[in-house]
């Protein structure tokens, strides 16, 4: 659809989606798909046709799938295959136009997340299972959609004696999983590949460390890999967190600040803003210490990236697909701004002929604390 070094490849269909056929792929006119590292990932494919189209047929049997139809949108770049969503449908739109008598058809939906938050199975008893365990259980279930499971013990393995309390599922998978990584300071989101057809869901500390992406490029001539790159800085949205440790012994309460720093999260820049606000977690009062400080940390880590950097590149230009939750370094934009940074959000942008991305990335402060950035 798009060049020689650029395919697209679309499959739709209950469970195991298969390859749309030719006249469907024709009539594709673009695509977008969004990846965000702290927020829902979605899509939305848009069709236009005429009424005699075998897709007035698709869109019969789309209603007759079954409630869940999902959708793989894989990219090829130079021969090296990218899955950048396995979702499901959740919502169709149809708009015809009397006056040239074409069709426009709007396909939406979500990451693979959505099926897990269609059933409320609240009263689940988990007798004495920690919450990875519990997690482990509950992702079980989907492993018929390809859904592979990365579970990062936490630091505080809390199993619970059944004489004294049995853990229950509280409403759907998403939320129930969603509120055990919020109690131990973690993340959870499903990754579309690395192979087509499968998924992983992780559940763990986000992690902002790794191998960089190929750099992004300013202001460097022929360099120049990115169309546009804008930057602002924002020290007012720094906040440290303030726990509550309860001794038992003493019945005394103790404030306990934690700053944004941990092994997983690096500073990435070296001239930070003081936090200018300070937020007490009250509730942590009646945690373990270690779990208080998980909670804090995850607490800090929000607020604390005070850099960011908006931006758009030609993917024929890049020569690569710029992924969420990596890091990529920055080049030619100054000595405040170069260096390393963490992909917040990609989103996806494919017409016939053209492949671009528009993309979020942020860091804790100015001035980096690499003097150079792998090319």
């Amino acid at each position: 659809m798009i060049n020689g070094n650029i395919q697209l490849t679309l499959m739709i269909g209950p469970a195991v989606p298969v390859p749309m056929p030719r006249e469907v792929m024709d009539a594709l006119t673009s695509v977008e798909v969004r990846n965000d590292a702290g927020g829902p990932n979605g899509f939305q494919l848009t069709f236009q046709f005429s009424t005699q189209s075998v897709l007035n047929e698709l869109i019969l049997l789309l209603g007759d799938l079954g409630p869940v139809i999902r959708c793989l949108i894989i990219v090829t770049v130079n021969g090296t295959p990218h899955v950048l969503m396995d979702g499901t449908i959740t919502h169709t739109q149809l708009s015809p136009d009397a006056k040239t008598g074409r069709s426009t058809l709007t396909i939406t939906g979500q990451d693979l997340r959505t099926v897990m938050n269609l059933i409320d199975f609240t009263g689940i008893p988990y007798p004495a299972m920690p919450p990875e365990a519990r997690i482990a259980l509950i992702l079980a279930k989907y492993a018929f959609l390809g859904v592979i499971p990365l579970i990062i013990p936490s630091i505080m393995i809390d199993v619970p004696i059944p004489t004294d309390r049995i853990p229950t599922h509280r409403g759907t998978d998403l939320a129930y999983i969603n509120q055990l990584a919020e109690e131990v300071g973690y993340v959870f989101y499903v990754d579309p590949g690395p192979a087509p057809g499968t998924s992983i869901a992780y559940w763990g500390p986000q992690i902002k460390v790794g191998v960089p992406q190929p750099a992004l490029n300013a202001n460097m001539d022929a360099h120049t890999n990115i169309e546009a790159l804008t930057f602002s800085y924002d020290a007012d949205k720094k906040t440290m967190p303030a726990i509550f440790i309860h001794q038992q012994e003493s019945h005394v309460t103790i404030p306990l600040p934690i700053p944004d720093i941990s092994p997983l999260n690096p500073p990435l820049g070296v001239l930070t803003p003081f936090p200018k606000h300070f937020a007490p977690l009250y509730d942590t009062a009646h945690l373990s210490p270690i779990r208080a400080i998980l909670r804090g940390l995850s607490e800090a880590s929000k607020t604390s990236d005070v850099l960011t950097a908006n931006g758009a590149l030609d993917v024929t230009r890049y020569g690569h697909v710029l992924k969420t939750r990596g890091l990529v370094g920055v080049r030619g934009a100054g000595h405040a701004f170069d260096g390393l940074y963490f992909v917040q959000s990609v989103t996806h942008s494919i017409k016939r002929g053209e492949y671009k991305q528009s993309f979020t990335l942020t860091r804790n402060g100015l001035i980096s604390i690499t003097p150079t950035v792998p090319v």
